[in-house]
Protein backbone atom coordinates (compact mmCIF):
# COMPACT_ATOMS: atom_id res chain seq x y z
CA UNK A 1 0.00 0.00 0.00
CA UNK A 2 1.29 3.46 -0.90
CA UNK A 3 0.17 6.06 1.62
CA UNK A 4 0.78 9.82 1.54
CA UNK A 5 0.23 11.90 4.66
CA UNK A 6 -0.10 15.67 4.24
CA UNK A 7 0.18 18.21 7.07
CA UNK A 8 0.75 21.96 6.89
CA UNK A 9 3.89 22.07 9.06
CA UNK A 10 5.85 19.59 11.14
CA UNK A 11 6.23 21.64 14.30
CA UNK A 12 6.25 20.29 17.86
CA UNK A 13 2.55 19.79 18.49
CA UNK A 14 -0.09 17.15 19.08
CA UNK A 15 -1.35 16.83 15.50
CA UNK A 16 2.20 16.66 14.19
CA UNK A 17 3.34 14.04 16.72
CA UNK A 18 0.23 11.98 15.92
CA UNK A 19 0.97 12.14 12.19
CA UNK A 20 4.64 11.28 12.53
CA UNK A 21 3.97 8.33 14.84
CA UNK A 22 1.37 7.01 12.40
CA UNK A 23 3.85 7.25 9.51
CA UNK A 24 6.55 5.47 11.54
CA UNK A 25 4.15 2.69 12.54
CA UNK A 26 2.83 2.20 9.03
CA UNK A 27 6.41 1.61 7.92
CA UNK A 28 7.62 -0.43 10.90
CA UNK A 29 4.50 -2.46 11.76
CA UNK A 30 3.03 -2.98 8.30
CA UNK A 31 5.88 -2.40 5.86
CA UNK A 32 3.86 0.13 3.90
CA UNK A 33 5.33 2.64 1.44
CA UNK A 34 4.80 6.01 3.14
CA UNK A 35 5.51 9.62 2.14
CA UNK A 36 5.01 12.58 4.49
CA UNK A 37 4.35 15.88 2.70
CA UNK A 38 4.62 19.08 4.73
CA UNK A 39 5.56 22.73 4.68
CA UNK A 40 8.58 24.26 6.42
CA UNK A 41 8.38 24.13 10.25
CA UNK A 42 8.20 27.91 10.70
CA UNK A 43 7.34 29.51 14.04
CA UNK A 44 8.59 29.39 17.63
CA UNK A 45 7.12 25.95 18.43
CA UNK A 46 10.13 23.89 17.35
CA UNK A 47 10.43 21.22 14.67
CA UNK A 48 9.89 17.47 14.28
CA UNK A 49 11.68 17.35 10.93
CA UNK A 50 14.91 16.03 12.48
CA UNK A 51 13.00 13.20 14.15
CA UNK A 52 11.34 12.28 10.84
CA UNK A 53 14.72 12.15 9.13
CA UNK A 54 16.31 10.25 12.02
CA UNK A 55 13.54 7.65 11.96
CA UNK A 56 13.74 7.33 8.17
CA UNK A 57 10.27 8.61 7.34
CA UNK A 58 10.35 9.72 3.67
CA UNK A 59 9.72 13.45 3.68
CA UNK A 60 8.86 16.04 1.07
CA UNK A 61 8.88 19.68 2.18
CA UNK A 62 6.79 22.11 0.08
CA UNK A 63 8.43 25.52 0.67
CA UNK A 64 5.27 27.53 -0.05
CA UNK A 65 2.94 25.54 2.22
CA UNK A 66 2.18 27.79 5.20
CA UNK A 67 -0.52 28.12 7.84
CA UNK A 68 -1.57 31.65 6.89
CA UNK A 69 -3.94 32.27 3.96
CA UNK A 70 -1.95 33.62 1.01
CA UNK A 71 -3.58 33.05 -2.41
CA UNK A 72 -0.37 33.01 -4.46
CA UNK A 73 1.57 30.73 -2.08
CA UNK A 74 -1.49 28.51 -1.63
CA UNK A 75 -1.86 28.08 -5.39
CA UNK A 76 1.82 27.18 -5.73
CA UNK A 77 1.46 24.75 -2.81
CA UNK A 78 -1.52 23.06 -4.43
CA UNK A 79 0.34 22.45 -7.69
CA UNK A 80 3.46 21.30 -5.83
CA UNK A 81 1.43 18.81 -3.75
CA UNK A 82 -0.28 17.60 -6.90
CA UNK A 83 3.06 17.03 -8.67
CA UNK A 84 4.42 15.07 -5.69
CA UNK A 85 1.32 12.89 -5.60
CA UNK A 86 1.50 12.30 -9.35
CA UNK A 87 4.99 10.88 -8.96
CA UNK A 88 4.26 8.91 -5.77
CA UNK A 89 0.93 7.49 -7.03
CA UNK A 90 -0.61 6.78 -3.62
CA UNK A 91 -3.45 4.38 -2.92
CA UNK A 92 -4.37 6.45 0.15
CA UNK A 93 -3.97 10.15 0.88
CA UNK A 94 -4.43 11.06 4.54
CA UNK A 95 -4.54 14.79 5.29
CA UNK A 96 -4.23 16.73 8.54
CA UNK A 97 -4.71 20.38 9.61
CA UNK A 98 -6.75 23.02 7.83
CA UNK A 99 -4.50 24.23 5.01
CA UNK A 100 -2.85 20.87 4.31
CA UNK A 101 -6.27 19.24 4.52
CA UNK A 102 -7.95 21.50 1.99
CA UNK A 103 -5.14 21.58 -0.57
CA UNK A 104 -4.24 17.92 -0.12
CA UNK A 105 -7.78 16.61 -0.41
CA UNK A 106 -8.42 18.66 -3.54
CA UNK A 107 -5.18 17.51 -5.21
CA UNK A 108 -5.84 13.88 -4.33
CA UNK A 109 -9.42 14.05 -5.60
CA UNK A 110 -8.37 15.61 -8.91
CA UNK A 111 -5.80 12.83 -9.35
CA UNK A 112 -8.45 10.21 -8.56
CA UNK A 113 -6.58 8.75 -5.60
CA UNK A 114 -8.67 5.73 -4.55
CA UNK A 115 -9.03 6.61 -0.85
CA UNK A 116 -8.88 10.05 0.78
CA UNK A 117 -9.00 10.42 4.57
CA UNK A 118 -8.90 13.59 6.67
CA UNK A 119 -8.18 13.77 10.41
CA UNK A 120 -9.70 16.56 12.51
CA UNK A 121 -7.26 17.14 15.37
CA UNK A 122 -8.89 20.31 16.64
CA UNK A 123 -11.87 22.50 15.96
CA UNK A 124 -11.48 24.12 12.52
CA UNK A 125 -13.95 26.77 13.73
CA UNK A 126 -14.80 27.72 17.29
CA UNK A 127 -16.84 30.19 19.40
CA UNK A 128 -13.87 32.46 20.13
CA UNK A 129 -13.43 33.47 16.49
CA UNK A 130 -15.06 36.50 14.96
CA UNK A 131 -18.31 35.42 13.33
CA UNK A 132 -17.03 36.18 9.81
CA UNK A 133 -13.83 34.16 10.34
CA UNK A 134 -15.76 31.31 11.96
CA UNK A 135 -18.26 31.08 9.12
CA UNK A 136 -15.49 31.30 6.51
CA UNK A 137 -13.66 28.38 8.15
CA UNK A 138 -16.87 26.36 8.43
CA UNK A 139 -17.79 26.91 4.77
CA UNK A 140 -14.25 26.03 3.69
CA UNK A 141 -14.58 22.72 5.54
CA UNK A 142 -18.02 22.10 4.03
CA UNK A 143 -16.51 22.62 0.58
CA UNK A 144 -13.47 20.40 1.27
CA UNK A 145 -15.58 17.63 2.79
CA UNK A 146 -16.82 16.56 -0.64
CA UNK A 147 -13.26 15.56 -1.54
CA UNK A 148 -12.70 12.85 1.07
CA UNK A 149 -14.18 9.46 1.87
CA UNK A 150 -14.17 9.70 5.66
CA UNK A 151 -13.19 11.90 8.59
CA UNK A 152 -11.18 10.62 11.51
CA UNK A 153 -11.77 12.62 14.67
CA UNK A 154 -9.45 12.42 17.68
CA UNK A 155 -12.39 12.74 20.09
CA UNK A 156 -16.12 12.15 19.97
CA UNK A 157 -16.53 15.88 20.62
CA UNK A 158 -14.95 16.60 17.23
CA UNK A 159 -17.35 14.19 15.56
CA UNK A 160 -20.26 16.06 17.12
CA UNK A 161 -18.79 19.36 15.93
CA UNK A 162 -18.59 18.15 12.33
CA UNK A 163 -22.16 16.88 12.37
CA UNK A 164 -23.61 19.98 14.05
CA UNK A 165 -21.62 22.24 11.71
CA UNK A 166 -23.07 20.43 8.67
CA UNK A 167 -19.60 19.38 7.58
CA UNK A 168 -20.34 15.66 7.38
CA UNK A 169 -23.06 13.18 8.34
CA UNK A 170 -22.40 10.85 11.31
CA UNK A 171 -21.73 7.84 9.08
CA UNK A 172 -18.83 9.71 7.43
CA UNK A 173 -17.00 10.22 10.75
CA UNK A 174 -15.10 7.81 12.98
CA UNK A 175 -13.29 8.51 16.25
CA UNK A 176 -9.75 7.14 16.62
CA UNK A 177 -7.98 8.53 19.66
CA UNK A 178 -4.62 10.19 19.03
CA UNK A 179 -1.95 7.73 20.09
CA UNK A 180 1.35 8.47 21.75
CA UNK A 181 4.41 6.79 23.22
CA UNK A 182 2.98 5.92 26.62
CA UNK A 183 5.95 4.22 28.32
CA UNK A 184 8.00 7.42 28.90
CA UNK A 185 5.07 8.91 30.82
CA UNK A 186 4.15 5.75 32.73
CA UNK A 187 7.75 5.41 33.89
CA UNK A 188 8.64 9.08 34.38
CA UNK A 189 8.43 8.97 38.19
CA UNK A 190 12.12 8.06 38.36
CA UNK A 191 12.95 11.60 37.19
CA UNK A 192 10.73 13.40 39.69
CA UNK A 193 13.16 14.39 42.46
CA UNK A 194 15.98 15.42 40.13
CA UNK A 195 13.69 17.42 37.86
CA UNK A 196 12.08 19.24 40.78
CA UNK A 197 15.52 20.09 42.10
CA UNK A 198 16.61 21.50 38.73
CA UNK A 199 13.42 23.57 38.48
CA UNK A 200 13.88 24.93 41.98
CA UNK A 201 10.96 23.23 43.74
CA UNK A 202 11.31 21.86 47.26
CA UNK A 203 9.84 18.54 48.39
CA UNK A 204 7.01 20.14 50.36
CA UNK A 205 5.81 22.46 47.60
CA UNK A 206 2.77 21.55 45.46
CA UNK A 207 3.54 22.15 41.79
CA UNK A 208 0.67 23.06 39.47
CA UNK A 209 1.77 22.67 35.86
CA UNK A 210 0.39 23.85 32.54
CA UNK A 211 1.77 22.52 29.26
CA UNK A 212 0.88 24.63 26.23
CA UNK A 213 2.31 27.05 23.75
CA UNK A 214 2.37 30.59 25.13
CA UNK A 215 -0.22 31.72 22.59
CA UNK A 216 -3.71 33.25 22.67
CA UNK A 217 -6.64 31.00 23.67
CA UNK A 218 -4.37 28.74 25.73
CA UNK A 219 -5.67 30.14 29.02
CA UNK A 220 -2.44 31.17 30.76
CA UNK A 221 -4.10 34.42 31.89
CA UNK A 222 -6.75 32.43 33.75
CA UNK A 223 -4.10 30.47 35.64
CA UNK A 224 -2.38 33.70 36.63
CA UNK A 225 -5.69 35.17 37.83
CA UNK A 226 -6.43 32.04 39.88
CA UNK A 227 -2.92 31.99 41.36
CA UNK A 228 -3.46 35.04 43.59
CA UNK A 229 -6.25 33.61 45.77
CA UNK A 230 -4.59 30.16 45.74
CA UNK A 231 -1.29 31.46 47.07
CA UNK A 232 -3.06 33.66 49.63
CA UNK A 233 -4.56 30.52 51.19
CA UNK A 234 -1.73 28.06 50.49
CA UNK A 235 1.68 29.68 50.01
CA UNK A 236 3.25 26.27 49.35
CA UNK A 237 1.66 26.12 45.88
CA UNK A 238 3.93 26.84 42.90
CA UNK A 239 3.08 27.20 39.19
CA UNK A 240 5.03 25.87 36.21
CA UNK A 241 4.43 27.00 32.62
CA UNK A 242 5.90 24.54 30.10
CA UNK A 243 6.28 25.77 26.53
CA UNK A 244 7.41 28.75 24.51
CA UNK A 245 5.63 31.31 22.40
CA UNK A 246 4.88 34.89 21.55
CA UNK A 247 3.18 35.73 24.87
CA UNK A 248 6.11 34.85 27.13
CA UNK A 249 7.16 38.43 27.92
CA UNK A 250 3.56 39.60 28.40
CA UNK A 251 2.80 36.75 30.80
CA UNK A 252 5.97 37.33 32.81
CA UNK A 253 5.13 41.03 33.12
CA UNK A 254 1.61 40.24 34.30
CA UNK A 255 3.00 37.86 36.92
CA UNK A 256 5.55 40.45 38.02
CA UNK A 257 2.89 43.17 38.28
CA UNK A 258 0.80 40.95 40.55
CA UNK A 259 3.76 40.28 42.82
CA UNK A 260 3.73 36.56 42.02
CA UNK A 261 7.12 36.16 40.35
CA UNK A 262 8.48 33.99 43.19
CA UNK A 263 5.64 31.50 42.66
CA UNK A 264 6.00 30.92 38.90
CA UNK A 265 8.61 29.13 36.80
CA UNK A 266 8.91 28.92 33.00
CA UNK A 267 10.72 26.14 31.16
CA UNK A 268 10.60 27.71 27.71
CA UNK A 269 10.34 25.46 24.68
CA UNK A 270 11.42 21.89 25.44
CA UNK A 271 11.89 18.94 23.08
CA UNK A 272 9.17 16.25 23.27
CA UNK A 273 11.53 13.66 24.74
CA UNK A 274 12.04 15.85 27.83
CA UNK A 275 8.33 16.36 28.52
CA UNK A 276 7.82 13.19 30.62
CA UNK A 277 10.52 14.28 33.08
CA UNK A 278 9.00 17.76 33.37
CA UNK A 279 5.51 16.36 33.93
CA UNK A 280 6.94 14.08 36.63
CA UNK A 281 7.82 17.21 38.62
CA UNK A 282 4.14 18.22 38.85
CA UNK A 283 1.55 17.38 41.47
CA UNK A 284 -1.43 18.73 39.50
CA UNK A 285 -1.89 19.58 35.83
CA UNK A 286 -4.27 22.33 34.74
CA UNK A 287 -5.65 22.62 31.23
CA UNK A 288 -7.28 25.99 30.59
CA UNK A 289 -7.15 26.17 26.79
CA UNK A 290 -10.35 27.38 25.18
CA UNK A 291 -10.17 25.12 22.14
CA UNK A 292 -8.52 21.74 21.54
CA UNK A 293 -9.48 18.48 19.93
CA UNK A 294 -8.34 16.34 22.80
CA UNK A 295 -5.22 17.91 24.27
CA UNK A 296 -2.45 15.30 24.38
CA UNK A 297 -1.18 16.65 27.68
CA UNK A 298 -4.32 15.36 29.44
CA UNK A 299 -3.60 11.65 28.82
CA UNK A 300 0.14 12.32 29.15
CA UNK A 301 -0.33 13.70 32.67
CA UNK A 302 -2.73 10.91 33.62
CA UNK A 303 -0.32 8.28 32.31
CA UNK A 304 2.22 9.80 34.69
CA UNK A 305 -0.28 9.47 37.54
CA UNK A 306 -0.83 13.24 37.74
CA UNK A 307 -4.46 14.37 38.36
CA UNK A 308 -5.87 17.02 36.06
CA UNK A 309 -8.11 20.05 36.33
CA UNK A 310 -9.51 20.99 32.94
CA UNK A 311 -11.96 23.32 31.31
CA UNK A 312 -14.80 21.32 29.80
CA UNK A 313 -13.92 22.05 26.17
CA UNK A 314 -14.05 19.75 23.16
CA UNK A 315 -12.78 16.26 24.04
CA UNK A 316 -11.48 16.93 27.57
CA UNK A 317 -14.39 15.13 29.24
CA UNK A 318 -13.48 11.92 27.42
CA UNK A 319 -10.46 11.44 29.71
CA UNK A 320 -11.11 13.87 32.57
CA UNK A 321 -13.84 11.94 34.34
CA UNK A 322 -15.23 14.10 37.17
CA UNK A 323 -14.31 12.78 40.61
CA UNK A 324 -12.53 9.82 39.01
CA UNK A 325 -9.50 11.13 37.09
CA UNK A 326 -9.83 14.86 37.75
CA UNK A 327 -12.04 17.91 37.89
CA UNK A 328 -13.97 19.50 34.99
CA UNK A 329 -14.88 23.20 35.02
CA UNK A 330 -16.82 25.51 32.72
CA UNK A 331 -14.48 27.48 30.45
CA UNK A 332 -13.23 30.75 31.99
CA UNK A 333 -14.36 29.73 35.51
CA UNK A 334 -11.36 31.29 37.27
CA UNK A 335 -12.96 31.10 40.73
CA UNK A 336 -13.72 27.41 40.20
CA UNK A 337 -10.15 26.87 38.98
CA UNK A 338 -8.73 28.42 42.15
CA UNK A 339 -11.05 26.34 44.32
CA UNK A 340 -10.13 23.11 42.49
CA UNK A 341 -6.40 23.80 42.82
CA UNK A 342 -6.76 24.46 46.54
CA UNK A 343 -8.77 21.28 47.02
CA UNK A 344 -6.23 19.02 45.31
CA UNK A 345 -3.24 20.86 46.76
CA UNK A 346 -4.30 20.05 50.31
CA UNK A 347 -5.30 16.42 49.65
CA UNK A 348 -2.45 14.12 48.49
CA UNK A 349 -4.71 11.07 48.82
CA UNK A 350 -7.25 12.31 46.30
CA UNK A 351 -4.41 13.30 43.96
CA UNK A 352 -3.09 9.74 44.06
CA UNK A 353 -6.57 8.30 43.59
CA UNK A 354 -7.34 10.43 40.53
CA UNK A 355 -3.88 9.88 39.06
CA UNK A 356 -3.98 6.09 39.35
CA UNK A 357 -7.47 5.88 37.84
CA UNK A 358 -6.30 8.09 34.97
CA UNK A 359 -3.22 5.96 34.38
CA UNK A 360 -5.30 2.79 34.06
CA UNK A 361 -7.77 4.46 31.69
CA UNK A 362 -5.16 5.99 29.40
CA UNK A 363 -2.95 2.91 29.19
CA UNK A 364 -5.84 1.18 27.47
CA UNK A 365 -6.74 3.98 25.07
CA UNK A 366 -3.61 5.82 23.94
CA UNK A 367 -0.79 3.51 22.75
CA UNK A 368 0.21 4.78 19.32
CA UNK A 369 0.32 1.24 17.95
CA UNK A 370 -3.39 0.86 18.75
CA UNK A 371 -4.15 4.08 16.88
CA UNK A 372 -2.17 3.04 13.81
CA UNK A 373 -3.72 -0.44 13.67
CA UNK A 374 -7.18 1.13 13.68
CA UNK A 375 -6.17 3.60 10.97
CA UNK A 376 -4.58 0.88 8.84
CA UNK A 377 -7.68 -1.29 9.18
CA UNK A 378 -9.76 1.68 8.04
CA UNK A 379 -7.57 2.14 4.94
CA UNK A 380 -8.00 -1.53 4.09
CA UNK A 381 -11.77 -1.42 4.60
CA UNK A 382 -12.13 1.63 2.35
CA UNK A 383 -9.94 0.15 -0.38
CA UNK A 384 -11.85 -3.13 -0.33
CA UNK A 385 -15.15 -1.23 -0.54
CA UNK A 386 -13.89 0.19 -3.83
CA UNK A 387 -12.94 -3.17 -5.25
CA UNK A 388 -9.22 -3.22 -4.46
CA UNK A 389 -7.44 -6.32 -3.27
CA UNK A 390 -5.47 -4.83 -0.42
CA UNK A 391 -2.62 -7.33 -0.55
CA UNK A 392 -2.00 -6.37 -4.18
CA UNK A 393 -2.50 -2.60 -3.93
CA UNK A 394 0.45 -0.55 -5.11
Amino acid sequence: MRIAHIITRLIIGGAQENTLLCCEDLINLFGEDVLLITGPPLGPEGSLVDRAIRNRVPLKIIPWLRREIHPWRDLRSYWAIRRVLQVFRPDVVHTHSAKGGILGRLAAYRLRVPVIVHTVHGAPFHPYQHFVAREFCRLAEVWAARYCDIFITVANAMRTLLVQGSIAPPEKCITIYSGMEIEPFVNCGTYRQETRRKLGFSADEVVVGKVARLFPLKGHDDVIEAAGPVIAQNPKVRFLFVGGGILENDLKKKIQDKGLADYFAFTGLIPPEKLPAVISAMDILVHTSLREGLARVLPQALLAGIPVISYDVDGAREVVIPEKTGILLPARDVAGLASAILRLAQDPAIRRQFGEAGRLLCQEIFPHEKMTREIHALYCKLLRSKGYRVDMVG
